[in-house]
């Protein structure tokens, strides 16, 4: 097989909905053809948590904190058999990205700050999509939404959770999906199935945190506005509770006006709202 023995960094749940904020999985190292056998099965003989536990790989550089992952570099063999899609310049290349995952898994609500394309190469994949301007009904914690289950929300918990609307589509082998930057996507394999992110940077190299191996870490000059706004909000807190809401609405109205989008089109991935007719 190829990937062989290799051995290779898993997620491993005893539920197949994966929750990163609460961390209601553990990592665990096996062989790569090990993790093949066992992702693959519905009951396991072998097991670390229980015996129909569920996996998730998701291939990382060398060097984890420094290196994106390389589907060249990692899997060179597997990488024989897949060609990354000329939507990019070659030096706009960021990571390839190679995920495995048992039948039912699904993973958390996020987003990410480049554009991506998702390849399924085998079995089928449902992804859900929410627009960036939709952001407030996510019930964000850094780049993940705070509600897990999509389908059956807790919505005393997530009211606004209704407001957000959701594009679904279902992957088949050898589909390919365009996911752009800051879109959030929820992925549930519907099979056991092995897909490939591939990663580019389309703002200037110099926009992205240099120390950022996966591609998620906020934009240089987000990141200096956030905690600019942090400094802001503390200064607020000085104020009276009848100043702060009246400066706090007149922050909101200049926040509105500086940066909204209120084109249409924003609401749709850049792909999508560039087709003719």
């Amino acid at each position: 097989m190829k990937g062989g023995e290799r051995e290779v960094k898993i997620h491993v749940s005893t539920v197949p909905q994966m929750d990163f904020l609460h961390k209601n999985f553990v990592y665990r190292t096996l062989p790569f053809n090990e993790y093949i056998r066992r992702a693959s099965e519905t009951k396991h003989s072998d097991f670390f948590l229980c015996e129909d536990e569920s996996y998730y790989l998701r291939s990382l550089g060398e060097d984890v904190r420094k290196e994106p992952a390389d589907l060249s570099k990692q899997f060179p063999d597997l990488a024989e058999d897949f060609h990354i899609p000329q939507f990019f310049e070659p030096d706009q290349f960021f990571s390839s990205v190679f995920r495995i995952s048992s039948c039912g898994l699904q993973l958390w609500t996020h987003y990410d700050v480049m554009d991506n394309l998702l390849a399924q190469v085998t079995g089928r994949k449902r992804v859900v999509l929410f627009s960036p301007q939709d952001a407030l009904h996510l019930y964000l914690n850094g780049d993940k939404s705070e509600v897990l289950d999509i389908d059956a929300p807790d919505l005393e918990r997530f009211p606004e959770f209704v407001k957000a609307r959701r594009y679904d589509c279902v992957l088949e082998p050898g589909d390919l999906l365009f996911i752009p930057a800051l879109w959030f996507h929820n992925t549930r394999a519907l099979n056991f199935g092995v897909g490939v992110n591939v990663f580019w940077r389309h703002l200037p190299a110099d926009s992205y945190d240099k120390k950022d191996p996966y591609g998620n870490k906020d934009p240089v000059a987000a990141t200096r506005a956030l905690q600019t706004l942090e400094k802001a909000l503390h200064a607020l807190d000085e104020l009276p509770a009848e100043y702060r809401d009246f400066y706090g609405r007149r922050m909101v109205q200049r926040v509105q006006t500086r940066t909204y989008c209120d084109s249409p089109d924003s609401q749709m991935p850049r792909s999508l709202s560039n087709k003719p007719g």
